[in-house]
């Protein structure tokens, strides 16, 4: 079955949730701090934690400003329900039901006093005494009428009698099921050979109260049936952790006297026995065993398997650990990142290492916090959901936490998979945990005021802005990422140098002068400060970089920056001074197209420099619109020298124009070639 929707209440810093619904397969809930995710998670794991998992407990789960309800005795535990969720049935659950019940769902729900209750919904209702009490007294007066002289003479109770002696102590609300549904189908099997088979009425009364008094037992036994196969709820959290060293004697005192540490390693360590199969007290025996007598073969024998019974054991959650740890951890051999999992046994110690690609064994509190984490996550999902593997529901309370950005992208795709076998719900703050397309999963999980409580939001909305955070990171993310689709690329400083660029690379395609590479992108960083970090990037992914900058104060700035010098080399970074036709102090892109724009200005904005323009030719051009027209914009010039191209060709820039966008182009080839 699939968890479909849940619904938690009076539970921590949650007064009502509000019912939200689960993604058959992976939800993600993101929030800010404090915003209640945890709680959510914990609320949930009761439907039906592992073993071992502390109850509730009103002093420490109900909410805490509320807590006086109980102390006074105005709220009853038994009658506050905590956590209650809907799943829906999958075709080997449907398989346990009667027809008719399988567009059934299932309802399961925990209340403060950890006592459970369930419920089928979609079927017919459970009928109580006031359902069937009518009919039953109608039919009873039916078949006395029936009931012959004789019997009657001879002492035996008619219909109606033994019907009285079988309800006198039942109320209205008294449900029909079990003894009660049993003593009724009887007293209905005793009167049948007093109905009258012609009286159609009274015979379709009979199938109706035979078929009522039945639900009640087919809903107790489908229920019973489908809450043994409620999966159990896993929850693992980032605090736990699997020791490199476990003292076995320790441990087993520990188990023992009820001392466990269960919020930091304790915890780990005793799934990691569990996943073997073996528990504290044993293996320390082991560890701890005298040889066998010589000359006792039957006993030597004995003991010999016992070793290694541990041994192969120990050896096959190696394989199984290694290799789930290795699809998400993408070890690189060149690198020695070729990480095996070792188990040893040795006396009274478990020792957890981890051996490289020299073969070279470290203790595995040496490796990163991320590896750790890794190692710790499946060893409690696999020990937690041993047996029910296939019938889990993963919690993770924000996963790999500790894990590098790219591989916690990776993990999200150990999610996805353990998703297909293993419903999962997850919290998060990381934008590489929310994939592309996945906002329809996604529930935004906000408290803005306590007393109101912790609120789910199943559409991707909250009135707290840090809520939607991690969402718009991660499309962020994403849109950084198609910056990274060609492999090669042209840096300019905006966007209006890109319009530019863009604009004559295609007049002069078309004239024949000059043909700007169609694979090169243009990539517009905003400033030329930018510059630097898109080249890096960049670079760093193995692309062709190359930059334009303009010859003002903040081009030479950038192209002064022993990053940039150091990524592209001087190659590759080109200047807008060095393609004039005559010198421009503080040269931007725009001096490229100097007279064209001058008369574009007036004849479009109406912005007259012409003079100016004449008079002050080694002076750059936006400098002389920025001086001498209120209100300019370098956005609207571009717009109109955009609008400009639509009806105008190459032949209409001066021939300095052409030369100087020409003698650009061929350089921008050769620098990205």
């Amino acid at each position: 079955m699939k968890l479909k929707k849940v619904h938690v209440k009076n539970y921590r810093s949650i007064i009502d949730c509000e019912e939200f619904e689960i993604d058959p397969h992976k939800t993600i809930l993101v929030g800010p701090n404090e915003a209640g995710k945890t709680a959510l998670l914990q609320a949930i794991q009761h439907l039906n934690p592992p073993s071992g998992v502390k109850p509730l407990s009103a002093l420490r789960d109900y909410p805490r400003a509320n807590y006086n309800e109980i102390t006074q005795g105005e709220v009853d535990p038994s009658n506050v329900r905590v956590v209650q969720a809907e799943f829906e049935l999958e075709d080997d659950d449907k398989a346990l039901l009667p027809e008719g019940y399988k567009n059934a769902t299932y309802s399961l729900w925990r209340n403060l006093d950890n006592e459970y209750g369930h419920r089928l919904n979609g079927v017919p209702s459970k009928k109580n005494f006031s359902d069937v009490e009518k009919d039953l007294k109608r039919l009873a007066a039916h078949a006395d009428t029936q009931f012959s002289k004789t019997e009657q003479e001879e002492g035996a109770k008619t219909p109606s009698e033994l019907l009285a002696s079988i309800t006198s102590e039942w109320k209205f609300y008294h449900s029909v099921d079990g003894a009660r549904s049993k003593a009724l189908s009887e007293w209905l099997d005793k009167i049948l050979p007093f109905i009258d088979e012609d009286n159609e009425k009274e015979e379709t009364r009979f199938d109706k109260l035979k078929s009522d008094i039945a639900i009640g037992d087919m809903r107790n036994a489908a229920v019973k049936a489908l809450h043994e196969r409620v999966p159990v709820f896993v929850l693992f959290s980032n605090y736990f952790r699997v020791r490199p060293l476990i003292h076995l004697q320790q441990l087993a005192a520990r188990i023992q006297n009820g001392t466990l540490d269960d919020e930091r390693f304790d915890y780990g360590n005793v799934c990691l026995l569990k996943l073997l199969g073996f528990d504290a007290q044993e293996l320390s025996e082991l560890g701890t065993a005298a040889d066998p007598n010589a000359n006792d073969p039957e006993a030597m024998e004995a003991f010999r398997e016992k070793l290694d019974e541990r041994q192969y054991q120990l050896n096959a959650a190696e394989v199984r650990l290694t290799r789930e740890i290795r699809s998400v951890w993408n070890p690189d051999e060149s690198k020695g990142e070729a990480a095996k999992l070792r188990l040893r046994a040795d006396g009274q110690y478990l020792k957890v290492t981890v051996e490289d690609d020299l073969g070279v064994e470290v203790e595995l509190d040496q490796r990163s916090e991320g590896f750790q984490w890794l190692v710790s996550f499946f060893v409690v999902f696999f020990a937690e959901a041993q047996g029910q593997h296939k019938n889990a529901v993963l919690l993770l309370d924000e996963p790999g936490m500790s894990l590098h950005a790219l591989k916690q992208r990776d993990f999200r795709q150990t999610i996805s998979r353990l998703a297909k076998n293993n419903q999962t719900l997850y919290t998060t703050h990381s934008p590489f945990l929310v994939g592309p397309g996945e906002l329809d999963i996604v529930r935004v999980v906000e408290m803005t005021d306590r007393e109101v409580g912790t609120k789910v939001h199943t559409s991707v909305t909250a009135n707290d802005p840090a809520a939607l955070l991690p969402l718009q990171e991660a499309l962020g993310y994403d849109l950084a990422q198609s910056l990274f689709t060609q492999k090669q690329n042209l840096i300019l400083e905006g966007l209006t140098d890109y319009w530019y660029v863009d604009a004559i690379a295609a007049m002069l395609r078309d004239s024949g002068e000059a043909n700007l590479n169609e694979k090169i992108a243009l990539v517009p960083a905003n400033s030329a400060g930018k510059v630097v970090y898109f080249a890096t990037i960049l670079h760093a992914q193995g692309l062709k970089v190359a930059a334009l900058l303009d010859s003002d104060s903040a081009g030479n700035q950038a192209a002064e920056q022993d990053t940039l010098v150091h990524t592209l080399g001087n190659t590759r970074i080109l200047r807008t001074k060095d393609f004039l036709g005559s010198e421009v102090k503080g040269a931007e892109v725009e001096d490229l197209l100097r007279d064209t724009l001058v008369k574009i200005a007036k004849d479009d904005c109406g912005w007259d420099i012409v003079k100016s323009a004449s008079d002050h030719p080694a002076r750059p051009i936006v400098n002389i619109f920025e001086k001498e027209i209120k209100g300019f914009s370098k956005y609207k010039l571009a717009k109109a020298f955009l609008r400009w191209t639509r009806d105008h060709a190459a032949s209409d820039l001066t021939s300095d124009e052409r030369g100087q966008w020409t003698k650009l182009i061929q350089k921008i080839n050769t620098a990205l070639k």
